[in-house]
Parts: structure tokens; sequence; C-alpha cells
């Protein structure tokens, strides 16, 4: 098994986490790497498909010139024109 060198202040973290869960910096460390692999890998699928889904407005022909975007923008939020 290859070990992995975690940071003090990191190691510091992991072992207060794991403390206030009961559980051994092991089992601590796999959970959260689960937990945030899982994160991670759903936010970049709903990255890439809002990418395509754009990409295939652009194709049809479902855009608005960017003056028109900005304007609403400002207009919504009270930005400045």
């Amino acid at each position: 098994m290859e070990m992995i060198k975690l940071k003090p202040e990191l190691q510091a973290q992991l072992a207060d986490y794991a403390a206030r869960h009961g559980q051994n910096q092991a089992a601590a460390l796999d959970q959260v790497l689960t937990t945030y692999l899982a994160w991670e890998r759903q936010d970049y699928e709903e990255a890439v498909e809002g990418i395509r889904r754009g990409m295939a407005d652009v194709e049809a022909g479902r855009t608005r010139p960017a003056a028109v975007f900005l304007t609403e923008v400002r207009r919504k939020y009270g930005f400045p024109g």
C-alpha cells in the first residue's frame, strides 16, 4: 500500500474530522474522498451537459445578440449601463 503524505495542517483537520465522526483517520479520509469525488464527477457531467445544450442551441439558431442579453442582465440586477 502506498503512503500518501499530507500537509500537517491537513492532517490536523483530518484528525479533527475523524474524531468528530467517531472514525479512525483512514476511514474518515475514505469517506471524505468518496463523497468529494462523487460530487466532482456529478459537477463535471452537469457542466458537460450544459455545454452540449448550449452548443445545440447555437447550432439550432436559438441565440440572441450579446447586447440584448447584457441589457436584460443590467436591468434585472440593477447594474449600471
